[in-house]
């Protein structure tokens, strides 16, 4: 089963690498002089290899690089050395950016689930002793307490696929990035209260997006309709998404040695992520035929 999961990653990333390649060789420069020595393994494979990673059971990238991609694997790819390959991973930061961004997203489906998750590099107590992330790296407060780190924004539609995502730091506040995430997108997003704010709900009607969200206890209840309060008790969607992302797909953890392999490892996971078959989803139709039965009840009761 693995060896078909393998082949259709590597031909989806082949193709789109060639394809990029040749698209971009026209608007480069051509840069004579010294010429660095290249590598035997393409960028493709190196992709591949590390998207991989987040859909195998192993729990650290050298563990699978040598025990299943160089003893199990050898003959699939022109390999090199583990510490050479953790040098050769940065360079395919920029192509898997743009692999997400324009193979990996979802479509538009009218109904978006909003929420960021915390992405942490060390734990709270050696702070004073990171080093990697030190001047990169924010400490932010969360519902289960201080992260230091990052923050991952995502916005969803319903059947669990990634339609737009953003790393910022873990002190930004969960309403500043919605205006960028929310640029392609049109129809009903449905938030927890850390995106309650009357002037972001304008911008985005201007946009033709409404957003919803729960209300806090000193506040006045809105009116919603049956199917916007159905879909606010389905918001935990994404939360099932992001626990995924975190305990499967393995986009966090504080073994990072350097800021440009944190990234690699994220996108990685996102990309790998967006291909499995099977993603948290909800049964629109079943929630649009609950929301006319709810309408009927209560114009019969009115």
């Amino acid at each position: 089963m693995h060896e078909y999961m393998i082949i259709s990653l590597f031909c989806d990333v082949d193709d789109f690498c060639n394809n990029f390649e040749f698209k971009s060789n026209d608007n480069l420069l051509k840069i004579t002089g010294k010429r660095f020595p290249k590598s035997r393994l393409s960028l493709s494979e190196i992709i591949t290899i590390v998207v991989y990673f987040h859909k195998s059971k192993y729990r650290t990238f050298k563990h699978y690089y040598i025990n299943f991609i160089q003893k199990s694997n050898r003959n699939w790819f022109n390999l090199v050395s583990y510490n050479r390959f953790i040098e050769l991973m940065q360079n395919s930061l920029m192509i898997m950016i743009i692999f997400l961004q324009s193979k990996c997203m979802g479509k538009l489906t009218g109904v978006s689930f909003i929420d960021s998750t915390p992405i942490c590099v060390c734990d709270n107590r050696r702070i004073i002793k990171h080093r990697v992330f030190k001047e990169v790296a924010k400490r932010g407060k969360t519902s289960t307490g201080y992260k230091f780190g990052f923050k991952l924004h995502l916005i969803i539609n319903h059947l669990g696929e990634i339609l737009a995502c953003k790393l910022t730091t873990a002190n930004v506040d969960d309403r500043s990035p919605v205006m960028s995430l929310s640029s392609n997108l049109k129809g009903k997003i449905y938030g927890d209260k850390g995106y309650i704010s009357r002037k972001l709900s304008s911008l985005l009607k201007e946009k033709g997006i409404n957003l919803i969200t729960k209300v806090k206890k000193n506040m006045k209840e809105q009116l919603l309709s049956s199917f916007d309060k159905l879909m606010l008790k389905k918001r935990a969607l994404i939360e099932s998404v992001n626990d995924q992302l975190k305990n499967i797909m393995m986009i966090e953890h504080t073994r990072h040695r350097s800021k440009a392999n944190f990234c690699v490892n994220l996108i990685a996971g996102l990309i790998a992520y967006s291909r499995q078959p099977q993603k948290p989803n909800i049964d629109i139709n079943y929630c649009g035929r609950l929301f006319y039965s709810l309408n009927f009840v209560e114009l019969t009761l009115y």
